[in-house]
């Protein structure tokens, strides 16, 4: 066991005037297990680089342990697998590697197969299986269940929670929950570390929140009160005065006086320390706006209809015929393994040409509001997308306000956000759409914790028709009304 020390660290991009971090300091055990959450754009990815020594910073990062990073990069992904995990566990010995491929529910074939043939979700777990391998290394792990789909998972949230000596970033409240025992957390205004899994830390979080909440509230009507009494004490003070012009014994008035002018400075105190016990409160109170969508109401109950469909890569079919119909008010949710063929059904409702057999029946003027998986397309401005969609780009922007986007985004090309920000615009892009069916890809892929709870209320508020992909199990629990398995 021993310490990883981070003292007042500063650092900001080149290009940048406003710091990412400054004065910084906490210090984590190496023994933890440790949930890395915040908002999106708050520095966790650029913390796990500097842990790394890839940038240039004021304070100090003291630690005893070499750090590794996850995804690790695979630039020839045409080498055998085996030689790969070889590079980078170099003291392991093969049985080892299959070993913890085995726990991890890898078929160990993949060891003589080049890398690039194997799934995502494979490849994943083959990466956190030998670098794990590592002894007396600190591994970093960043977003990895962005290609793993619900039962990966819940299988490398229970491998994690056997190891130690990670931090882990994460936005899957349910995969945090398996296997993390301490959450460091980027708040607003610091930085703040916790013992317990993500719900505790959460619970925490709310209560601490709904404290001060309180707390300023009473504080408010305090300054209030302490206003009006500094008020009449103010117009006493001058009675006072203006009675000693012919008094008598000015002695006595001198000295109603001073008591005035001593009520007067204690009201003023006690007003100046409420004020500053205000100020102390709610930095790190995580606002989330309301979102709208105005869904487009369709004429029939039955939107679309899926008829002993099953899809086809070649001559290969890809799933089992499925049957079901697409209702009015419908939340349905796709579940199956990576590669199941729950995009190519999805695609295949928007119109795209994928080959299939089976009755596909969409209703007439049905209206689709669709967010892809793929984001790697994104380029341009938001005004050139909003342009380019036909919505209104006041609207947008106004959108991707309430979901944290920074305004100085909005003039960035898209092509230079990060996954997460692409994200959140092709989901305000599609809630500024009226449409009678909304059709979401892994629309929560790098979303940060607090977007996802946002996004949950908008859609138990409004209600719109929905058919999606999305691995997030908590996220599935609070919106599917069907679960359709391929």
């Amino acid at each position: 066991m021993s310490m990883i020390k981070i003292e007042n660290l500063t650092f900001s991009y080149p290009t940048s005037y406003d710091p990412v971090f400054e004065n910084v300091s906490f210090q984590i055990d190496t023994d933890w297990k440790l949930a890395f959450v915040g908002r999106n754009g708050r520095g966790k990815t650029t913390l796990l680089h500097l842990l790394l020594g890839q940038y240039e910073y004021s304070g100090r990062i003291l630690s005893s342990v070499e750090f590794d990073y996850f995804p690790y990069p695979v630039e020839d992904k045409s080498r055998l697998t085996q030689d790969i995990l070889q590079e980078i566990c170099p003291a392991a010995e093969e049985w080892e590697i299959m070993r913890e491929l085995s726990c991890l529910d890898v078929d160990t074939d993949v060891l003589w197969r080049p890398f690039e043939t194997l799934s995502n979700g494979e490849r994943t777990k083959a990466l956190l299986a030998a670098l794990f391998l590592n002894e007396g290394h600190f591994l970093l792990i960043d977003e990895p269940t962005n290609h793993l789909d619900t039962q990966a998972r819940e299988l490398v949230s229970s491998y994690l929670k056997k190891k130690k000596g990670f931090i882990l970033v994460s936005h899957d409240r349910c995969f945090l929950d398996g296997c993390v025992d301490h959450v460091l957390s980027l708040n607003k205004a610091d930085i703040e570390v916790q013992s317990g899994n993500f719900s505790s830390f959460m619970e925490n979080f709310k209560r601490q929140q709904d404290f001060e909440e309180a707390k300023n509230q009473r504080l408010q009507k305090d300054i209030g009160r302490l206003q009006q009494a500094a008020k009449r004490t103010a117009v006493w003070s001058d009675r006072v005065e203006a009675s000693k012009i012919g008094a008598y014994d000015k002695g006595y008035v001198g000295h109603k006086a001073a008591k005035m002018m001593k009520r007067a400075k204690a009201v003023e105190a006690r007003q100046k320390q409420a004020a500053e016990e205000k100020s102390l409160l709610l930095k790190n109170v995580e606002t989330a706006e309301e979102l709208k969508v105005i869904p487009l109401e369709y004429h029939t109950d039955i939107l679309a209809g899926f008829s002993e469909i099953a899809v086809y890569y070649g001559e290969k079919r890809v799933f089992d015929p499925v049957t079901f119909q697409v209702q009015r008010g419908d939340r349905i949710v796709l579940d199956g393994k990576n590669g199941s063929g729950k995009s190519s059904l999805l695609k295949l409702l928007t119109g795209q040409q994928i080959e299939y057999t089976g009755r596909l029946s969409v209703g007439s003027g049905l209206v689709i509001s669709y967010v892809p998986q793929d984001t790697s397309y994104l380029t341009g401005t938001l005004s050139e997308l909003a342009e380019r969609s036909h919505i209104d780009e006041s609207l947008l922007k106004a959108v991707l306000r309430k979901m944290d986007f920074e305004r100085v985004q909005f003039e960035k090309d898209m092509a230079e956000f990060s996954e997460g920000q692409k994200k959140k615009a092709l989901i305000a892009k599609s809630l500024c759409e009226r449409a009678h069916l909304y059709i979401w890809d892994e629309p929560l892929n790098f979303i940060d914790v607090y977007s996802r709870m946002q996004i949950e209320r908008l859609i138990q508020a409004f209600a719109p028709t929905m058919i999606f992909v999305e691995h997030d199990r908590a996220f599935q629990e609070e919106i599917a009304t069907k679960v359709i398995t391929l």
